[in-house]
């Protein structure tokens, strides 16, 4: 295993804080602290800098990390060969996801995986509530499919490597009464004064909304928020807004509801990802997991 103390200083490059780091790790600020102070006077090297609030890595530092990056892959990737020496080598696949994606492509995909190799288990979880990049990191699951974000800033700093499963276009969701229900396309600049619902994952569905409301030059103004699909569009049937929902996302039948498709330059479009930790992939259990995601990926497309 690599000196955790080196995955530590690795993190931070990333995310700029020891908080924040320390989030990630699921470890205290204090104990990211003391490691990195341990690591700097065994090496006998000033590691980080004070910039403000944050820190800032030295060029020692930066050299460092270079390294563990290195060591990092080929450790994953030395797993990926041991693989092969195991008795039993499918294992166990731990896959979290957004809710969505945990519906429409991974369960799908691990009841093929069970089908195809029986000796393989997979643990499936949503994790509302946490950091899906983190619980990779952190090696608590295997794959993490998440919605790209602006702000996701693992997904482009090296700490994770990534395949793209689906570009699913985002739908506007309104009563049926509602004055946009009865048009082909909507732009979403044409939705600047309606009062909006925060809708599915917070951590990642919500950024989308945000980011595409940006782009098409206005703030929303969101009076309500809920995860559940179910809910939210409760929320909007019963006319407390309207809200974003990806193409794929399953509503229940019944309900005074009309999807009506964005177009224009802003009309936000959501990525889902599959991410692993670099080198991973070369491990069976993650690499049938990800062919078996991509597969159910493709199924869905039209």
């Amino acid at each position: 295993m690599i000196d955790p103390r080196l995955q530590a200083l690795r993190v931070l490059r990333a995310e700029g804080t020891v908080t924040a780091t320390a989030a990630v790790l699921h470890l205290s600020p204090p104990t990211v602290s003391q490691q990195l102070r341990q690591l700097s006077g065994e090496l006998g090297l000033k590691l980080l800098e004070p910039v403000g609030r944050r820190v800032r890595l030295t060029p020692a530092a930066l050299a460092l990390v270079e390294h563990v990056e290195v060591m990092n892959a080929e450790w994953e990737r030395a797993n990926g060969v041991l693989d092969s020496h195991r008795e039993g080598a499918a294992g166990v696949l731990r896959i979290t996801g957004v809710a969505s994606a945990l519906a429409t492509v991974i369960a799908p995909a691990a009841q093929r995986l069970c089908e195809q190799f029986p000796g393989m288990a997979c643990r499936l979880d949503e994790h509302p509530d946490e950091d899906r990049i983190s619980l990779l990191l952190s090696h608590r699951v295997d794959i993490a499919v998440v919605i790209a974000t602006f702000d996701v800033s693992s997904t482009g700093s090296g700490l994770v490597e990534h395949d793209v499963l689906i570009e699913e276009p985002q739908d506007l969701l309104v009563p049926d009464h509602h004055a946009l229900a009865g048009r082909e396309t909507v732009r979403l600049s044409d939705t600047a004064q309606e009062t909006w619902i925060h809708a599915g994952d917070p951590r990642d569905q919500h950024p989308v909304l945000l980011h595409a409301a940006a782009a098409a030059g206005f703030t929303p103004r969101v009076t309500h928020s809920a995860i559940d699909w179910t809910a939210v569009a409760a929320l909007v049937a019963h006319g407390h807004g309207i809200c974003l929902v990806p193409r794929q996302a399953p509503l229940p039948q019944g309900l005074p509801l009309r999807r009506v498709p964005l177009a224009g330059p802003t009309a936000p479009v959501r990525r889902l990802l599959a991410c692993v930790r670099p080198g991973s992939r070369t491990q069976i259990a993650i690499a049938r997991g990800l062919d078996a995601l991509q597969d159910a990926a493709l199924r869905l497309a039209p």
